[in-house]
């Protein structure tokens, strides 16, 4: 009785990790529907019989980004709203360009691991692990270099070149990977934290929260 109640829970186990990413497709294919009202976990699939080849393809990767801003970082997304054909497939593609000493800061794919290749440039590169231990796990990468990013841990990416421009390009374990930017979600959300309740969480005085909340 206990071996089948232990086999039992290692089954639901099983299950429950196969089941913890985009599930998988049931055809060939299920291109997106974006114009589709109804709601599921995910997109509504179009008819097969109205897909075309411009459902599967995206044009203009090879383009740098806009880096004029303030992190002097741009992030050129092609997930399943760039390319509908995506849907139900689980992977995805992004392109970051980095102007010298830009940044990609800290954040999160909550749905994705993301795999990481310098093109053009070096980047500093890093992922922080979970709580209790929140070890730094750094890397130098130059051009050719591959670097992983567990699913859901927050990590970044830098150029540390004052003079020079970077580029790399990532594939993501699914058609929406999902964006948390730290410092966004925390000192700009709607409505705003209570700056008490900040000022507590980071042990500074709230004219500090107050000048951080101001910036987003």
């Amino acid at each position: 009785m206990a071996s089948a109640l232990f086999m039992v829970v290692l089954l639901a186990m099983a299950s429950s990790v196969v089941l913890a990413s985009d599930p998988s497709p049931l055809q060939d294919f299920c291109v997106a529907d974006k114009a589709s009202p109804v709601l599921v976990n995910g997109l509504v699939c179009k008819n097969p019989k109205d897909v075309v080849a411009e459902d599967f393809f995206f044009q203009g990767l090879n383009k740098a980004g806009n880096t004029k801003n303030k992190q002097g970082s741009n992030v050129t997304a092609v997930n399943v709203m760039q390319i509908p054909g995506l849907n139900t497939l689980g992977i995805s593609l992004a392109r970051l360009d980095f102007a010298p000493y830009g940044l990609v800061p800290p954040h999160t794919h909550p749905r994705a691991t993301e795999i990481l290749t310098v093109i053009e440039g070096t980047l500093h590169v890093g992922f922080v692990t979970s709580n209790t231990q929140n070890r730094l796990i750094f890397k130098v990468l130059n051009a050719g270099d591959v670097f992983v990013f567990p699913v859901g841990l927050i990590h970044f990416q830098f150029n540390p070149d004052m003079h020079k421009d970077a580029v790399a390009i990532s594939g993501l374990s699914s058609q929406n990977p999902g964006l948390n930017i730290i410092a966004d979600q925390v000192f700009g959300s709607d409505p705003k934290i209570d700056r008490g309740l900040l000022a507590k969480a980071f042990q500074v005085d709230k004219g500090v929260i107050d000048y951080l909340q101001k910036q987003f």
